[in-house]
Order: structure tokens, then C-alpha cells, then sequence
């Protein structure tokens, strides 16, 4: 049977709770088992080494220099990574070892909650398998992004609340590699509502049984 860790925690405005609750029923229908924890010590248990797939739900927060390098160890070993929106995307903000992980790193969400458009990039990968362009209301995240993720969507900014970044054509769902491990992510998931998106939902689950080994 395939294990699972979520770790939860940080800034309380992600609703990491409600999430790692969402995450943990989806993993579970899914076959796997899943560990939940509140703390990133966690990540310093040798055991994570053994675990098929991580996911952090860790908004802000700190991580300790043995947490970052053990989770960074088995992950490289081919434990597999799932995460989004903040709760990946924007945790552990010194610690540039997980950003080299995670392919990317938070920096603005102009207009804060706005609509837009999450455009599919590639429909012949199994992680978009019928799934097209969809509306999506939340926050729209400009990030720093690894040039090495493979881009699985994306979402062009219109300028209107940054004039300057009109026309920037941003990922927003991604695959890459760190070591023999795998990880996915996808900036979408403000609060534990969006889960209610289909695409939004489905893609998450899709990545996460992709990542997990």
C-alpha cells in the first residue's frame, strides 16, 4: 500500500486544516495510507524515507536547516511531492533548498481575489486528459518559476491590476523532477472551497498520484 504525509500548518487564511482533511479523504479513496501531522519536525524523521508520496500544506512558516535537508534527501531518493497554491508555493520562505524542490516561489497575487482563465498547455499529457481552458476566481499567483518545470498550464495576467505585467504568461500547474523523485504543483487552492472546482480538484489528484511512487 502506498503511505502518505501531509503536513499542515502556517498561515491560518489558507485553511490548512480543512485542506490537509480534503487532501487526506482524496489520497485514501485512492488506496493510499495517509499520515497526517501538525509540525514541521515531521520532515526530519528518517521514516519519510520510506513514504511514497509528501504533501505540505505550510503557508509562511519555518522550517529547521536537519528538516529541510532530510525532507530534501528523501525526496531526491524518490519519495514523490504534491503541492499547492501557498501551501507549498509559499512556505519556508528562506529556505532556498525546498524552492529548488518545489520549482517555484510566490511573489505577488495583483488584485488579490479576481477572475480569470487557467489555459491547458498540453491536453495530450494524462494530468490534463480531457480537461479544457476553465474560469477560475481566487487569487491569481505571479511566482518566480524554475525554467527546468515541465508547464502543464498557464494564466496570462491582463495588466489591470499591474499595468506592467500586461500579457505575462504565467504556470500555473507543473511537473518536474528533483533527484529520482517527482513533484507536482499547481497555484490554485486559496481556501478549502476551491476543492469544489472540478479541474481545480481532479488536476490536484491526478499530480498527486503521479508524484507518489
Amino acid at each position: 500500500m502506498r503511505e502518505a504525509l501531509i503536513v499542515w500548518g502556517g498561515w491560518s487564511g489558507h485553511e490548512p486544516e480543512q485542506c490537509a482533511e480534503i487532501i487526506r479523504d482524496m489520497l485514501q479513496a485512492d488506496g493510499f495510507k495517509v499520515y497526517v501531522e501538525r509540525s514541521t519536525e515531521a520532515f526530519a524523521d528518517p521514516s519519510i524515507h520510506d513514504l511514497s508520496l509528501i504533501v505540505p500544506i505550510m503557508t509562511m512558516s519555518k522550517i529547521e536547516k536537519e528538516e529541510a535537508k532530510n525532507l530534501a534527501a528523501a525526496i531526491e531518493g524518490g519519495v514523490g511531492f504534491a503541492g499547492y497554491h501557498g501551501g507549498a508555493g509559499d512556505a519556508f520562505r528562506e529556505c532556498v533548498e525546498y524552492q529548488f524542490i518545489v520549482g517555484g516561489q510566490w511573489v505577488a497575487h495583483p488584485g488579490n481575489i479576481i477572475d480569470y482563465t487557467v489555459n491547458i498547455t498540453r491536453p495530450d499529457d494524462p494530468l490534463m486528459e480531457g480537461i479544457a481552458d476553465f474560469p477560475y476566481h481566487s487569487e491569481q499567483y505571479y511566482m518566480h518559476v524554475d525554467p527546468s518545470n515541465e508547464v502543464l498550464a498557464t494564466t496570462t495576467f491582463t495588466g489591470d491590476h499591474a499595468w506592467w505585467i500586461e500579457g505575462v504568461v504565467m504556470p500555473v500547474v507543473w511537473k518536474r523532477r528533483y533527484g529520482k523523485g517527482r513533484v507536482f504543483y499547481s497555484s490554485l487552492g486559496h481556501v478549502a472551497q476551491e476543492f469544489e472546482v472540478p479541474q481545480m480538484r481532479e488536476i490536484f489528484r491526478r499530480g498527486a498520484n503521479w508524484a507518489a511512487r
